[in-house]
């Protein structure tokens, strides 16, 4: 079957099986306790492995967390990356993917992905669009060639990358925005959402199968289907019950009753779970969290809830510790290519206030001593303060690696507190 709407099909031998009913769509989610707050302890279950949650999620925007190698990655113990639509789209293209046999055999990562749609890249990167009903006219921040995203095919596009989640094709409205504005433009993303999910249901099954659903060491016997690459042998057949999962996202702007009305709405639709959107675009913190708590407050509680670009480690902590499982944000990649490194204000205190430290500070010139005296990663465990900002001076690019692999570190490390919290408490 094609992936885009009216071009011929392929017959691909290694697609997923179409197992048609409803048992597919619902996503394996278990939670494990419930705080009074409404925090929980939950497990999901991907193609590509479990996940903990809460969870946050590192940004590889073009099938990289920009300076960290994956293996680094997986040392950190990130469970689950994101990955983003619209520029590996533009390149080096969903096709040459698929070809590849998905975005987790091109980019060598063994655990479970998420795509984001495209859309939000579609409004914020591109000066010259045009929004119909049918979808967004945009031209390329690359090269300025045409383009065209419609919900179809922003599924098309994502089932050929085949990551384990996906995301609804959404409309992005400018902050701040009319009540009107803002109402029309969630209505559009409601059809969006519909015609998304319509398309994910047809389509489900061309997700490639070359891209290592199941990945098994070399030298054990594979089923049919079976390849090899790079020393790693993926056996295409293991995981033929599992499929992509289809999150809607909840949007409304920063007006409660247009919050509530979408995510009534979605949950109408019946996704196998469900993002808030829309959120940390320069509102007050204080707003932000009144639209998640609301969004929270109609969601399912048996289905995962992921709040997209949000937001610094005391802000993911206190909406894991509300309801929320799945978070990402670029901040700990791109303040580390800024220089900027995230401490605890008592480094022996993991639970106290985090703190930004500018490591081109002159007072860092001298320390020797690591980033965060607390911290156990493999950049505070053997790199002094006074060598990253020597790095950092002179324009050494390991600095923005180190950098960033620490405040990586860092995010991760809260969210494995938190959710230990979480455990705890009955």
């Amino acid at each position: 079957m094609s992936n885009v709407p009216g071009q011929e099909a392929t017959k691909n031998p290694h697609l997923v099986p179409d197992f048609y009913n409803e048992v597919w769509m619902q996503p394996d989610f278990t939670v494990h306790n419930t705080t009074p707050a409404g925090g929980r302890r939950s497990v999901l279950r991907l193609p590509h492995g479990e996940v903990q949650t809460p969870v946050f999620m590192p940004v590889g925007t073009a099938a990289t967390v920009k300076t960290i190698e994956q293996s680094v990655i997986e040392s950190l113990n990130a469970e689950i990356i994101l990955a983003n639509t619209y520029h590996l789209y533009l390149r080096p293209g969903h096709e040459l993917i698929r070809r590849a046999g998905g975005v987790h055999r091109f980019m060598s990562w063994q655990r479970p992905m998420l795509t984001d749609s495209g859309g939000f890249q579609v409004f914020s990167l591109s000066k010259l669009r045009k929004v119909t009903p049918d979808g967004v006219e945009f031209r390329s921040h690359l090269d300025g060639s045409k383009h065209f995203f419609s919900p179809e095919h922003s599924m098309a596009v994502q089932i050929a990358l085949g990551a384990d989640i996906m995301m609804a094709f959404d409309e992005c409205v400018e902050t701040p925005a009319s009540w009107e504005r803002t109402r029309d433009s969630m209505g559009l993303t409601h059809e969006w959402a519909a015609r998304s999910k319509r398309y994910w249901e047809e389509h489900r099954h061309e997700v490639p199968w070359g891209q290592g659903l199941g990945i098994r060491e070399q030298g054990l016997d594979l089923a049919p289907g079976g390849s090899t690459a790079f020393g790693r042998t993926y056996d295409h057949t293991r995981f033929s019950d599992k499929h992509q999962l289809l999150f809607g996202i909840v949007q409304g702007g920063m007006y409660p009753d247009l919050r509530r009305e979408s995510a009534e709405r979605l949950v109408e639709m019946d996704f196998p779970g469900y993002a808030i959107g829309g959120l940390a675009v320069g509102e007050p913190r204080e707003v932000t969290r009144e639209m998640i708590a609301l969004s929270l407050e109609i969601l399912p509680k048996d289905k995962p809830r992921y709040v997209m670009g949000v937001g610094y480690p005391d802000e993911i902590e206190e909406y894991a510790k509300l309801g929320v499982d799945m978070m990402d944000c670029v901040l700990p990649t791109r303040a580390g290519r800024h220089g900027l490194v995230f401490i605890r204000e008592d480094p022996n205190d993991r639970a106290s206030k985090p703190i930004r430290w500018n490591i081109k500070r002159v007072d860092n010139a001298e320390d020797h001593g690591p980033i965060d005296a607390g911290c156990k990663c493999m950049v505070c465990e053997r790199y002094s303060r006074a060598y990253l900002r020597h790095l950092y001076v002179s324009d050494e690019p390991l600095g923005a690696m180190l950098n960033s692999i620490h405040n990586v570190a860092f995010y991760l490390e809260t969210m494995t507190r938190v959710r230990a919290e979480l455990q705890a408490q009955v």
